[in-house]
């Protein structure tokens, strides 16, 4: 992966269009935590205001909005009247996140198989089906991409879409490890797998295969730190916590 380098606006053609019926600093917000998340603005990364400004053709004022959620998010550290830069991947704050979710998703996962839906357990095969093509294309966003739908699709059929939410907003650090594991060798096909695994579980019924399938699931990149470490010491913050 190559090394950190400062965020440089790209022509305008090629900059994302903003939907200009919307507030333009949640775009901004939602675009710039999806290159941090992708690692596009790895570690270390300087965002300019100005030139992210000049590449959605907006004022600073949205910019500098988007860049204060994305500090209090954890994902930027903000040096005032000096410049703001992409964090390191905070380790005990990705644990913080695993916490919350595997509590939420262990709840959600014996609640679905509790009353099995047809129209879930299909829209999850679709999902998988999907997983399989992104993974055999070589495509790891489009792999994580379907991950994020698998579980967002539980949260709404367990009746708690905003939950997924609160999940999302604190999940940028333990977003950047898995986007880290994933292409190592295994992890795609051992992520649809456990999709399967739980898919199976919720529809013939069985709750606590079910809640077993996603604690396995959501275990996989906290038990790499290790590797985390070994493989990409410039991009973490060293956490001495067990």
């Amino acid at each position: 992966m190559a090394s950190p380098t400062d965020f440089r606006a790209p022509d305008s053609a090629a900059a994302p269009a903003l939907d200009r019926s919307r507030h333009a600093a949640p775009q901004v917000l939602d675009y710039l935590r999806e290159q941090i998340i992708a690692l596009a603005l790895p570690p270390g990364s300087v965002l300019s205001r100005p030139e992210i400004a000049a590449n959605f053709g907006l004022s600073q004022t949205p910019v500098r909005d988007a860049l204060i959620r994305l500090a209090e998010e954890g994902l930027v550290d903000v040096f005032a009247q000096h410049k703001t830069v992409v964090s390191r991947i905070d380790l005990r704050a990705a644990k913080q996140a695993h916490f919350l979710r595997r509590s939420l998703e262990l709840e959600i996962a014996r609640t679905l198989a509790k009353t099995p839906d047809r129209e879930l357990v299909g829209a999850l095969r679709s999902v998988i089906v999907r997983q399989e093509q992104s993974l055999a294309a070589g495509d790891y966003e489009g792999l994580i991409d379907n991950d994020r739908e698998f579980h967002r699709r539980m949260y709404e059929a367990a009746g708690v879409p905003d939950l997924y939410a609160v999940v999302r907003r604190h999940s940028g650090h333990i977003d950047r490890l898995r986007r880290l594991h994933v292409p190592f060798p295994g992890k795609g096909p051992s992520v649809i797998e456990e999709h399967r695994r739980i898919l199976e579980a919720i529809a013939v019924g069985d709750q606590e295969e079910a809640a077993r399938s996603v604690e396995k699931h959501l275990s996989g990149t906290l038990s790499w730190i290790d590797g985390v470490h070994a493989q990409f010491p410039e991009y973490v913050i060293n956490d001495s916590a067990d």
